[in-house]
């Protein structure tokens, strides 16, 4: 299968770079798997397609401000982008400018808040990291740490809180799971009320989710790994639903991407943690995944793919065309779309 395949025209205009000024008030595409329709909503339509009787699985990670800019002892300029935690306070980074950050490296940040010492270089160039401070490390971080935004976006970000979810929790992700931007917690409730269930999944979103397909052939490419977790409280939720006949829609591919990690055959879970590559591309069989709330993805990507598996390339890439038309606005900040 062709990379080329998932290819799309986008005006660069429609690459949203501002978040909506109301969350629930961003556009809706339904799309209907069954029927091939296609239908243009508000996302806080989004209750009349859901049951009483669903599970919604959403993402309760937490984006950390995991863009540091700091100075060598020198006084050389430099930047940190803080990828995973790999113990106590030593980390993976990407560091920039590359060449000049060698091991032994001292690099201050803040005006001396927060202190690191380059141990390794890791495969792929990025380096492990020891921090040392006083205090608490994720204070210091929202101190003086900034959004890591995706390289799509060039405006500056005035509100810290909008690359995060409204049920966000549990920090460790360096980008937001875009899908679950577009909740308030009025429409939460709404939907509780309504007699949905929610349940949560922790995937610890990595900067990998916007690196490109460079192969020329889809099963060529090798997946970035990301960590997960899923409680067993969630798992019961989860599993009573399958048993039942009950729909369990994703919000977000990166729910996604722990319930099919994690289900068996049956599409069951169990309560586990772990670390996954698992890449979906057409021709996977879902296993537990019944419905998916999404955002519109970049061209030629491998969540372009994963909906593409979901729903079908034809029809995707159909409604990828008439989003443009319709001048939906694309990516992280963007439009949303429901698979059901």
């Amino acid at each position: 299968m062709k990379v080329s395949d998932f290819n799309y025209n986008l005006p660069q205009d429609l690459i949203a770079q501002t978040p909506i000024e109301k969350r629930d008030e961003s556009r809706l595409m339904v799309l209907n798997k069954e029927k091939e329709t296609i239908e243009h909503k508000k996302f806080k339509d989004i209750i009349d397609y859901l049951k009483p009787g669903d599970v919604l699985v959403r993402n309760n990670t937490k984006v950390i401000p995991a863009r540091l800019y700091g100075k060598k002892e020198t006084g050389a300029n430099v930047e940190f982008l803080l990828l995973n935690n790999i113990e106590g306070d030593i980390w993976e980074s990407i560091v920039r400018p590359g060449n000049k950050l060698h091991i032994g490296t001292k690099v201050i940040f803040g005006d001396g808040l927060l202190n690191a010492d380059i141990l390794d270089i890791m495969p792929g160039g990025t380096r492990k990291v020891k921090f040392e401070y006083e205090g608490i490390f994720n204070e210091i971080l929202d101190q003086i740490g900034l959004m890591p935004l995706p390289p799509y976006i060039h405006e500056e970000l005035k509100q810290k809180d909008r690359y995060q979810t409204v049920y966000a929790k549990y920090n460790g992700s360096a980008a937001a799971p875009t899908a679950g931007l577009h909740f308030t917690p009025e429409l939460l409730k709404k939907i509780e009320e309504k007699g949905i269930e929610i349940a949560n999944v922790t995937l610890h979103v990595g900067i990998g989710t916007f690196r490109p397909v460079k192969e020329e052939t889809v099963e060529e490419h090798e997946m970035h790994s990301e960590h997960y977790y899923i409680k067993k409280e969630d798992v019961e939720k989860i599993n009573n639903a399958k048993k039942e006949g009950r729909r369990v829609i994703a919000v977000g591919t990166t729910s996604c991407r722990v319930l099919e990690t994690v289900a068996d055959e049956n599409g069951l879970l169990k309560e586990t943690e772990g670390d996954t590559q698992i890449f979906i591309y057409p021709g996977y069989k879902f296993k537990c995944l019944d419905g998916l709330i999404t955002n519109f993805h970049l061209p030629q990507s491998t969540l372009l793919m994963l909906v593409s598996a979901l729903a079908g390339k034809e029809y995707i890439m159909k409604a990828y065309e008439e989003a443009v038309r319709e001048k939906y606005r694309f990516f992280s900040f963007g439009d949303a779309m429901l698979l059901l």
